[in-house]
């Protein structure tokens, strides 16, 4: 379960609801929330780096290591146009973890990995609000990927009717923003997708 929060949002907001979803159970968080910058983002970040703490969760910080490493955050997210992946890994170090947007292409997986990735994601896998106009992933990404042998992340339109196809075709984990935090419950729903990958370990 890897919740990414919102764009959108205010920070206040953000923490209230980033804290119900780390007691349902999510075990990643990234701070995303692009509409937030400057000292309010690290502040935000800072915030947020207490709560995973508190909860034994990873926190991935996206498209800024200096920020990353400034929060001591676990680790960062980059997408094909968000800097240099070889660089980034230089400068986080070997301890920390680097993650890499792949879209539709296991190509690109392939070369995020040698450049030094610990894990990529693929998406969008169904219709996203977040990224309405975003290419369409196919779930047998999944599977192809699995030689690289590296968790494989799942984004992109993921809710509660879909997620269990994204499980069933491998996915290691579901990256969520809209049916987490504009959920009713955050932790309820955090709760149900973690229960998914409870059901896969237990068949």
């Amino acid at each position: 379960m890897y919740a990414i929060t919102p764009d959108g949002m205010a920070s206040p907001e953000i923490i209230l609801r980033t804290a119900a979803i780390l007691r349902g159970g999510a075990q990643v968080l990234q701070l995303r929330s692009k509409h937030i910058q400057g000292a309010a983002r690290r502040e935000l970040a800072l915030a947020l780096r207490e709560l995973t703490d508190a909860h034994g969760a990873l926190f991935i910080i996206n498209d800024d290591v200096a920020l990353a490493l400034l929060c001591h955050a676990d680790g960062v997210h980059l997408g094909r146009d968000d800097g240099d992946l070889v660089a980034a890994r230089a400068r986080l170090g070997p301890q920390r973890l680097l993650g890499a947007s792949c879209y539709d292409r296991l190509a690109l997986a392939q070369t995020a990995v040698a450049a030094g990735a610990d894990h990529v994601a693929f998406g969008s896998l169904f219709g996203s609000p977040t990224k309405p106009a975003a290419v369409r992933a196919p779930l047998s990404l999944f599977a192809l990927a699995a030689p690289l042998g590296v968790p494989r992340v799942g984004i992109g339109g993921i809710d509660l009717d879909n997620a269990a196809q994204a499980v069933a075709a491998g996915a290691d984990a579901v990256a969520v923003i809209s049916a987490l935090y504009h959920a009713p419950d955050p932790e309820a729903a955090a709760r149900a997708f973690s229960a998914l990958f409870a059901a896969r370990q237990r068949g």
